[in-house]
């Protein structure tokens, strides 16, 4: 769920960018966007992967890989619903 939300919210700034920031010109805008994108694999990577490595650190060794394919099937269903959202608005 977490990745959700921080999706989303990194979805509304990018949707709003140009009124909240002005138009980006030179290498300030590219250079924005990809630490953006460094940024954004960083905390998704963490919030996907952090808790099921924790779990198999501390052996729990069947627990850690279900959670991860339980997240990650979450993060298809969520998609799959988001997609099918956008056909039913268009």
């Amino acid at each position: 769920m977490g990745v959700a939300v921080y999706v989303t919210g990194i979805s509304l700034l990018l949707s709003n960018a140009e009124r909240i920031f002005g138009k980006m010109t030179g290498f300030l805008g590219p250079t924005v966007m990809l630490l953006l994108l460094v940024v954004s694999a960083t905390t998704t990577g963490l919030l996907v992967f952090g808790r099921p490595v924790y779990m198999i650190y501390n052996g729990q060794k069947k627990e850690g890989p279900k959670l991860l394919f339980y997240t990650i099937g979450f993060l298809v269903l969520i998609t799959v619903i988001v997609f099918f959202g956008l056909m039913l608005v268009k």
